[in-house]
């Protein structure tokens, strides 16, 4: 199961990979519209994502913390390739000189750390019908912060669509007797870090780039640790473990990569929109191959959430089609 699971998530990500870099070459090229080269790197970001339990359920059995340390570590060299394909190393030397670029990044860096980890964590216990539940509410949540803080103007339908996922949080919390924490985590993490990379003034690949090169310190510093000390399972276990761990870094640098490519390219409130392909993904997941179990509550909240997406997806999805065709 795990190793089936694994190449299933592979397979797919590579070729998705392959047009993922070619989006990433054309960027900053003339041929294509801004709004279409982000709404497929968009795509397919959210499209890796919605696979990603499939290799979480993969690396459950090791530990959360050098799960999430390896992420970063063999995120890193990733990071660097991109930057340098793209010719782009005097930006990120001139951002590593600023101080506030620095404080950024770092503050990012730590908003998507806790995401990762809350999201592989869930996963591993068996709550990822949760995690889809975060993942639907973060599109409205991406909404508001969009907003409130870039004035981003909300229709009607919008802001009816916010309250009636407040309503569907409400059903949870009075039903289980406490806030659906793991979602409302995930939403937040996910939104905060959407909005400050947004504003972040720095090009996609850089911000990536600084933000692993940060977490690197303390990763590398704790997988060093983990060997030294008999603990890791990078040298000492099985070769299958070993590969896992090395494939954080593909699978965690490839859809982060294409996320802020797109995310650069088009309103946060479209991004928001967007992020209903994810967390449909991991649900079916969840439900049909996962088993995990759904009963009648989660089918009322879920009920609405999807009317609130529906409703908020309207005025997009009409304004989109009745758009001219984009020029960069």
């Amino acid at each position: 199961m795990r190793w089936n699971a694994a190449l299933l998530f592979g397979l797919v990500a590579l070729g998705l990979a392959v047009v993922a870099f070619a989006m990433i070459w054309l960027e900053g090229r003339r041929g294509l519209g801004l709004a279409v080269r982000g709404f497929v790197l968009a795509l397919a970001a959210y499209f890796l994502w919605g696979l990603l339990p499939f290799f979480m359920k993969a690396v459950a059995h090791l530990p959360l913390a050098e799960v999430i340390a390896h992420r970063i570590v063999w995120s890193l060299p990733i990071a660097a390739a991109v930057l340098v394909w793209l010719g782009r190393t005097a930006d990120f030397k001139a951002a590593l000189r600023s101080p506030r670029m620095l404080g950024m990044a770092a503050l990012t860096a730590t908003l998507i750390t806790i995401n990762w980890s809350i999201y592989v964590w869930a996963i591993a216990v068996d709550r990822t019908v949760e995690t889809a539940l975060g993942y639907y509410i973060n599109p409205l949540v991406s909404v508001v912060v969009g907003a409130v803080f870039l004035g981003e103007r909300l229709s009607r339908l919008q802001m009816a669509a916010v309250a009636l996922a407040t309503v569907a949080v409400i059903i949870l919390t009075v039903d289980s007797g406490k806030l659906p924490w793991v979602s409302l985590a995930l939403a937040f993490s996910f939104a905060a870090y959407g909005f400050f990379r947004k504003t972040l003034p720095i090009g996609p690949s850089q911000g990536f780039l600084l933000e692993v090169l940060i977490l690197s310190i303390p990763a590398l510093a704790y997988v060093l640790y983990l060997e030294a000390t008999g603990q890791g399972h990078f040298l000492t276990s099985t070769w299958q473990d070993t590969a896992l761990l090395l494939c954080c870094g593909p699978v965690t640098a490839v859809p982060l990569l294409m996320f802020a490519f797109g995310a650069k390219l088009l309103r946060l409130s479209t991004i928001g929109i967007m992020q209903y392909i994810a967390p449909t993904m991991v649900f079916l997941i969840a439900v049909l191959i996962f088993h995990e179990p759904f009963g009648a509550t989660q089918d009322i909240a879920f009920a609405i959430i999807w009317t609130a997406l529906a409703v908020s997806s309207w005025p997009m999805l009409s304004a989109l089609a009745g758009r001219p065709a984009s020029r960069s």
